[in-house]
C-alpha cells in the first residue's frame, strides 16, 4: 500500500486528482501505514472501514461501492473514477496514459493489464496462464471493438471508468455477489451500449499478486469455480484443456511415426502461443540471456502449467461445495450468495 500511495503521489497528471485510500477492516497497520504514505498531501485522503460485507456481498465489491461513494461525496462531478488494487504499482504516467486511452478510444471503461510480476517457480508457472488464457482465446484488437459482452475482457487490478456511466451501471452494486466482479462490470458496460476495452499495461502498470504458493492457491481457487460454467462446462473446459495441451506432448514422448510428428508439432504451438502472450504482456523482450532462457523454459512447461491450472479448478469446485473458500481470513461463500479523476484504493 505505502509504494502505491508514493507512485500515486508522483504522478505527472495534467488534470485535477484525489486519491481515496480504503483500509477495509484490516489487521495488519495498512491505516496507519497508509497516512505515512499520504504524508499530509492535500490530494489524498485514508479511510477506515472497520464492518464485514452485507450479505450478498463480496469483500472487494463491497469496498470498492464504498470507495465510490466515497468519491462522490469528496468530488461533486468527477469525470473518471479509477480503482486500483493495493499491489499494483504505477509509472508516473500511468493515470494519464489509462485517461488518454479512455478518451481516445471513445470507451466507458478502460483495463490497463498489469505487466504481472512472478517470484516462485508457482508464479512463473501459473500466473502466465492469466493473459494466455484470453489471448489464446480472442482477438484483442477485434474483442476491443465488439460490442458483445460474452468479447469483454478486464483485470480488477486496475479499472477506469467514465464515472456518469459507472453509476448508470449501478457500480459494483451491480456486482456485490460476483467472484468475477471486473468480468461483470465490463459486461454491464456493454449491454449499456457503452465501450470497455483492455490494452496492455506494459511499461506503466505491474503488479505481483502472490509471494507464495498458499496465497496463490487462495487467490485462485476462491473464484475459478464460478468462470466455466457449472459442472458441464467445467468438465467441457478440462476435457478440452487436456486434450490441446497434455496429449501432444505424451503422444510426443510416447508416439512415433506420425503420432509422434503431430505430437510434436502441438507441443511446439503451445510453446510458440505461451511466448507470443508473454510478448504481449511484458510489450518487450526478456532481459538479458537469463530472461530469454527463464521465459523459454517456462513456456516449454506448459503442459506442467496446465496441469497446475486443471488442479486448481478442481480444488476450487471442491472448496466451493464445501462451503470452505476464504481468502484473507473472510470466508466467502456466505449462505445468501447464490476531467477530474477520482482514484480508489483498497486493501483486500
Amino acid at each position: 500500500m505505502p509504494l502505491l500511495i508514493g507512485d500515486l503521489r508522483a504522478q505527472s497528471f495534467d488534470g485535477e486528482l484525489s486519491v481515496i485510500v480504503l483500509d477495509d477492516n484490516s489487521s495488519d497497520g495498512t491505516f496507519a501505514a497508509a497516512r505515512r504514505a499520504a504524508d499530509g498531501d492535500p490530494r489524498i485522503s485514508v479511510a477506515s472501514n472497520g464492518a464485514s460485507p452485507a450479505p450478498g456481498w463480496t469483500g472487494k465489491a463491497a469496498a470498492c461501492f464504498a470507495l465510490a461513494d466515497l468519491a462522490y461525496k469528496d468530488v461533486h462531478h468527477p469525470g473518471i473514477i479509477a480503482f486500483i488494487d493495493a499491489d499494483v504499482r504505477l509509472s508516473a504516467d500511468a493515470i494519464a496514459a489509462a485517461v488518454g486511452a479512455l478518451r481516445d478510444h471513445d470507451a466507458a471503461l478502460v483495463c490497463p493489464w498489469p505487466d504481472q510480476k512472478t517470484g516462485s517457480i508457482a508464479e512463473h508457472l501459473v500466473q502466465p496462464l492469466l493473459s494466455y488464457s484470453w489471448m489464446s482465446t480472442l482477438f484483442v484488437p477485434l474483442a476491443n471493438r465488439s460490442s458483445r459482452p460474452s468479447l469483454a475482457v478486464a483485470c480488477g487490478q486496475f479499472l477506469m471508468f467514465d464515472s456518469q456511466i459507472y453509476r448508470d451501471i449501478g457500480g459494483h452494486k451491480s456486482v456485490a455477489s460476483s467472484a468475477t466482479e471486473d468480468l461483470d462490470l465490463a459486461r454491464a458496460v456493454r449491454r449499456n451500449g457503452h465501450r470497455s476495452i483492455l490494452i496492455s499495461g506494459a511499461g506503466f502498470v505491474s503488479c505481483r499478486m502472490y509471494e507464495s504458493w498458499a496465497e496463490l492457491r487462495a487467490g485462485y481457487t476462491r473464484w475459478l469455480w464460478s468462470s466455466l460454467g457449472g459442472r458441464t462446462g467445467t468438465a467441457i473446459t478440462l476435457s478440452a484443456v487436456a486434450l490441446m495441451y497434455a496429449v501432444p506432448p505424451a503422444a510426443a514422448v510416447l508416439g512415433s511415426g506420425r503420432t509422434r510428428r503431430l505430437g510434436l508439432a502441438g507441443y511446439g504451438a503451445a510453446v510458440v502461443a505461451r511466448l507470443c502472450a508473454e510478448k504481449f504482456e511484458s510489450n518487450c523482450r526478456p532481459d538479458g540471456l537469463t530472461g530469454i532462457l527463464r521465459s523459454f523454459g517456462v513456456a516449454c512447461a506448459h503442459p506442467i502449467s496446465t496441469a497446475m491450472f486443471m488442479a486448481l479448478v478442481v480444488d476450487s469446485r471442491l472448496r466451493r461445495a464445501r462451503n470452505d473458500l476464504s481468502w484473507k481470513g473472510r470466508a466467502l461463500n456466505a449462505p445468501t450468495m447464490n476531467t477530474a479523476v477520482t482514484t480508489g484504493v483498497a486493501e483486500k
